[in-house]
């Protein structure tokens, strides 16, 4: 897993992700969310990271 920034163009990526969900509602943006982790997960394709990613994402809550 990689824990260091590797954006290319952060600032566009934020802008676009925000601009998706202008005018969706509650539903509608966790809905969008969901989709858009999976689609990001089948980029990532490797199990043993994905899980990490996870595991990662819950510690920090």
């Amino acid at each position: 897993m990689i824990t260091t920034p590797n954006w290319q163009d952060a600032d566009t990526f934020y802008e676009q992700l925000l601009d998706a969900q202008v005018g969706l509602t509650p539903e509608q943006i966790q809905a969008f969310s969901a989709r858009l982790i999976l689609l990001l997960a089948n980029q990532v394709g490797d199990a043993r990271v994905l899980g990490e990613c996870i595991a990662a994402a819950r510690e920090a809550l």
